[in-house]
């Protein structure tokens, strides 16, 4: 009993101490884990800056842009650029898994980050910059060689102002955004310390490299069979961050994904070029039914709340705004066709209108932002067969007779309860109306309503009636 009354002494001595310790130790360095996974956007942007804003709030000692990305953007693409060289945590874009790619944008934010890795088979490149909603320039024409045979220049820089117009690029703003972009990337690869002939390669000439020629060429720091093996190899690398050095401790580090919020998601539903046309057409049938219906206001407030939603994603995305406009007008034609039934003009023209303009509302080729034509022309089909049987149920409601109101008293039968003379009060659909006759009338005498005055009913009283009192 000693024994163990000696050792129960210890071990309630050792606790404070061990439970100090692991307080001194604090909660272990992490990881945390961004994945960028298709066309980059509005909605990517904000997820990256979400991560790294949550990141500097906790221990985390770096983060993993693991990306698999065709492009994106070009404002969106920036946007993260510039969250990445303004994080005070360190950034490593790790192009995975093996058969991902970052071309295009991705190639941009690789060149960005503190640390540029690539898992094996994977390749980086193609950053020749594409104008959405529009097609690219023609190739600049080549000049002849002089009466020297020294042939003359190509670029921009070396071409004289005196030269003439027809002797110059056939599209201006082609080259001009091209050399932005080329200083763009080639500014990026002088920070980092990377490849910069190459960088420029890859926007000049679409150029692309696998993930061993890219290590080869100092374009990327690592090749990583997977993200552990990443980390391992990052522990104890040196990096300058914003102007400080910094010692990665990666051994033991604790790996954290985060997933994207509800607004990243909600970003990327409403940006998506096939849902805008989506929610224009609820916009537009909310606010039709609440001003046929008045007073019914869920309808008006849903449809301004898709109309904004629409306006939102056609101000963040590249559009056509002839497009927009051929979209507004087909809505508009259909609306038309519901309320001036044109026996289809109306309702045909617009529904043609509008998958012109939302097929060429974002014209391109470029992957996760093209529009999918079969279902924008389900789309137009809808809406025409929608906007057909309202229609056709606005013709038919004015066919039938009237069931409510002022003009639905006229012609009524009702009861005289009192008169005086040709004044009384009358009971009228199971009302009691004051009432007035060109003949005197008489309690219990049936009467039917030919007019209303206000509040006044003038009566003439049936035929039977009129007859037996005579």
């Amino acid at each position: 009993m000693r024994r163990i009354r000696l050792a129960v002494y210890l071990i309630l001595i050792a606790l404070p101490s061990l439970y100090l310790s692991a307080a001194d130790d604090g909660p272990a360095p992490k990881a945390v884990v961004l994945t960028i996974s298709g066309p980059i956007g509005p909605a990517t942007a904000d997820y990256v800056k979400q991560g790294l804003e949550e990141a500097q709030q906790g221990t985390t000692q770096l983060v993993v842009l693991a990306m698999d990305t065709p492009g994106g953007l070009d404002t969106a693409m920036r946007d993260i650029i510039q969250y990445i060289i303004a994080s005070p945590v360190p950034v490593v874009t790790y192009v995975s898994p093996s058969g991902a790619r970052a071309a295009s944008a991705g190639t941009y934010i690789l060149y960005a980050s503190h640390v540029a890795a690539m898992a094996p088979a994977t390749t980086l490149g193609a950053a020749t910059p594409v104008r959405i909603g529009g097609t690219p320039g023609a190739p600049p024409t080549p000049y002849p060689p002089d009466k020297g045979g020294r042939p003359k220049p190509d670029t921009e820089d070396d071409q004289s102002d005196e030269q003439p117009e027809s002797e110059k690029s056939p599209d201006v703003m082609e080259r001009k955004i091209i050399n932005d972009a080329a200083a763009y990337i080639r500014g990026l690869a002088q920070m980092r310390g990377r490849n910069v002939e190459w960088a420029e390669k890859a926007v000049r000439e679409s150029a692309s490299l696998s993930a061993e020629e890219a290590l080869a060429m100092d374009v990327v720091d690592l090749v990583t069979r997977d993200l552990p093996d990443l980390l391992a190899k990052l522990d104890g690398w040196e990096l300058n961050i914003l102007g400080q050095e910094r010692k990665l401790d990666t051994a033991g580090i604790v790996v954290e994904t985060l997933e994207p919020g509800w607004r990243s998601r909600l970003l990327s539903v409403i940006t998506d070029p096939n849902i805008l046309p989506i929610l224009m057409t609820l916009g537009v049938f909310g606010l039709m039914y609440e001003m046929l219906n008045p007073g019914f206001v869920l309808p008006g407030v849903l449809g301004g709340i898709c109309l904004l939603l629409a306006l939102y994603a056609a101000q963040v995305l590249p559009v056509n705004y002839a497009g927009l406009a051929l979209m507004i007008l087909g809505l508009a034609f259909m609306v038309g066709e519901a309320f001036m039934p044109s026996f289809g003009a109306l309702g045909i023209g617009g529904a043609i209108a509008f998958v012109i303009g939302s097929i060429i509302l974002i014209d391109t080729e470029f992957e996760g932002y093209g529009v999918s034509v079969p279902f924008i022309v389900a789309l137009g089909l809808m809406n025409i067969v929608l906007f057909a049987g309202v229609a056709t149920m606005a013709m038919r409601s004015r066919r039938k007779p009237v069931v409510s109101g002022k003009e639905e008293l006229v012609g009524s039968v009702g009861e005289v309860i009192s008169a005086a003379d040709e004044t009384g009060r009358a009971r009228v659909h199971s009302e009691d109306w004051q009432v007035r006759s060109q003949t005197p009338i008489r309690p219990g005498q049936k009467v039917r309503v030919t007019a209303v005055d206000g509040l006044t009913l003038v009566v003439e009283p049936l035929q039977a009636d009129r007859e037996s009192s005579i």
